[in-house]
């Protein structure tokens, strides 16, 4: 999405010609909702679909750089980690048949995404949480080697104080783990329906 180039500004002056432009931005956006550049009275829906990418062992594979570039498709994309991928249907009016179509589109697409992953030797797993991660596979050295990805890291780390991130997860199992950067959100992934109004 967008600009992949990321800039990150140590500095003062930096961060107030951040914040300048990011002020731009939302005056920009509020003139287009005012002026009525934002259409109305159309619904459309659209889905986001994560995955996980697997070795014959079910654990994590960090080979979605090479995946990604045998699909040779827009509509597949990074994740934060190398063993996450996202595939994204187009938007579509909603209504009529369309959450078949979604289907219809999703499977295709599913079905491309395990042709490629087959040809690297791994498998494609949609799970919300892959019980087989380690934090051993938590590393920064397993981030897609994206600048944002790394920015997003470093911002988040500079603005908690800390690159300490504690993590409980109570249920019928309890999860408790301490882990040094955002990795640890590469441990899920979702599918999530984008419905505009």
């Amino acid at each position: 999405m967008g600009d992949p180039a990321v800039n990150q500004f140590q500095s003062q002056e930096g961060l107030r010609i951040f914040m300048k432009r990011l002020l731009t931005d939302l005056r920009a956006l509020e003139q287009l909702l005012t002026e009525g550049y934002i259409e109305e009275g159309v619904r459309r829906i659209g889905v986001e679909q994560e995955l996980f990418l697997v070795d014959r062992f079910w654990r994590p594979s960090p080979t979605a750089p090479q995946v990604l570039n045998r699909l040779n498709d827009a509509r597949f994309t990074h994740e934060l980690a190398k063993f996450n991928l996202e595939l994204n249907l187009e938007p579509m009016l909603f209504g009529g048949s369309c959450l078949r179509q979604l289907e219809t589109n999703l499977n295709a697409m599913l079905e491309s995404v395990y042709e490629a992953a087959a040809l690297e030797g791994v498998s494609v797993m949609m799970i919300g949480i892959l019980p087989t991660l380690h934090t051993s596979d938590l590393t920064l050295d397993n981030m897609t080697p994206l600048s944002r990805y790394h920015a997003l890291n470093d911002a988040v780390n500079r603005l908690r104080g800390s690159n300490r991130y504690d993590l409980r997860v109570v249920g019928i199992d309890e999860l408790s783990v301490t882990h040094d950067s955002i990795m640890l959100e590469s441990c899920n992934t979702s599918f999530q329906i984008h419905f505009q109004v």
